[in-house]
């Protein structure tokens, strides 16, 4: 599909508050917004709580093209009295049904859905001090875990909710601000305030670090604060205070004999779009990279299929100003069929936005 600049809009669909302090981070229900589940998503904040927000079916339901316009959002539950210290970061399972949420106070708690009400399963414990992310690998039976100890931790999941760190990664010299797991394999990717994005895979139940993406392979100059990746997984985005967006691809030349791993190589630069901190970025399902920052800006890029000379290059398909009325902390696409987009700023408040075509028709 081609994508044009000034083909489409973003609507605000609206802003959902009730956090009392800035929202860090946003989580969509990867099992809900299909034709008989309404789209899920948490979103957690320094209000040491995580809210879940559940759409509401739309009374124009035979429409289905246009019915994201037409539906609100309620909160359904508010996770509390658990952390005691900002909520930074959360994350679904794949199958949808836990939410594994990281708190500055050190630990990291497991919720289910059981019975329509959110319960605390687990709680995990080990690092020093604030964990700043969590991420599920594809199967879930991994979860990962960074935090300002400089450290991630991999946790194998038990039966009876019980959860056993099966590996400790020292190599980051700073504080580690994402981890994210590969949307096929079992290989893990973590960013820093040492301004590099490590990639980790296990060999034969040995967790190391396989390459390191830094500034002498083209990597970010300072702080990498997100990355994502596309539908397929063999192109990566991250961002940086730097200011730059940097796309990178698997070398599938590379492959090691040894472990079978690709390393991963810069591909291109997206530079000179915002002027503060890239804060976070979430590729889409159909290719389209959303990138959120302190400028208080939402913009759009797509791959430029038309400018082909020194490999491939990205360009601008959108860009809205004020998003929010202070910094973006989190920018993420809904699952499903919907250009849905829920973004969370220090504002206090969670936007759900739609990326609308403006022309007649699905396409562009």
């Amino acid at each position: 599909m081609e994508f044009y600049e000034g083909a489409c809009e973003l609507k605000l669909l609206q802003t959902l508050e009730g956090h009392t302090d800035r929202v860090w981070s946003l989580a969509w229900n990867p099992a809900t917004g299909t034709a008989d589940t309404p789209l899920v998503f948490a979103s957690c904040s320094g209000d040491k709580t995580v809210r879940i927000w559940e759409q509401n079916p739309s009374p124009s339901s035979s429409s289905s093209s246009s019915s994201s316009s037409y539906s609100s959002w309620n909160c359904k539950a508010v996770l509390e009295d658990t952390h005691t210290r900002t909520v930074r970061s959360c994350s679904w399972s794949p199958s949808g049904k836990s939410l594994a949420v990281a708190s500055f106070d050190a630990t990291t708690s497991i919720w289910e859905n059981v019975g329509g009400d959110f319960e605390c399963v687990s709680t995990l414990e080990g690092h020093e001090n604030e964990v700043k992310s969590v991420s599920w690998n594809a199967s879930g039976s991994l979860l990962a875990t960074c935090g300002r100890d400089k450290s991630v931790w991999i946790w194998e999941v038990q039966p009876g909710n019980e959860y056993e760190c099966v590996s400790v990664l020292q190599g980051h010299t700073q504080d580690v601000k994402m981890v994210m797991w590969h949307p096929t394999l079992d290989v893990l990717f973590s960013c820093s305030y040492d301004n590099t994005v490590k990639v980790w895979a296990d060999d034969d139940d040995d967790w190391q670090c396989v390459q390191t993406l830094g500034e002498p392979n083209n990597g970010h100059s300072s702080t990498v604060w997100a990355l994502s990746f596309n539908k397929t997984g063999d192109k990566m985005v991250t961002c940086s205070d730097d200011l730059t967006l940097k796309i990178w691809e698997m070398d599938g030349t590379s492959m090691q004999s040894a472990d079978g791993y690709a390393s991963w190589r810069h591909l291109c630069t997206i530079t000179g779009y915002h002027d503060r901190t890239i804060f976070s970025v979430h590729w889409s399902s159909e290719g389209i990279i959303a990138s959120g920052a302190a400028d208080d800006a939402i913009r759009f890029f797509v791959e430029d299929k038309d400018v082909l000379v020194d490999g491939p290059s990205y360009k601008l398909l959108l860009k809205e100003e004020k998003a929010h009325g202070m910094d973006i902390n989190s920018v993420q696409w809904s699952p499903g069929e919907k250009r849905l987009l829920a973004s969370a700023s220090d504002d206090g408040t969670v936007k759900i936005w739609e990326l609308a075509s403006l022309c007649t028709g699905n396409g562009y």
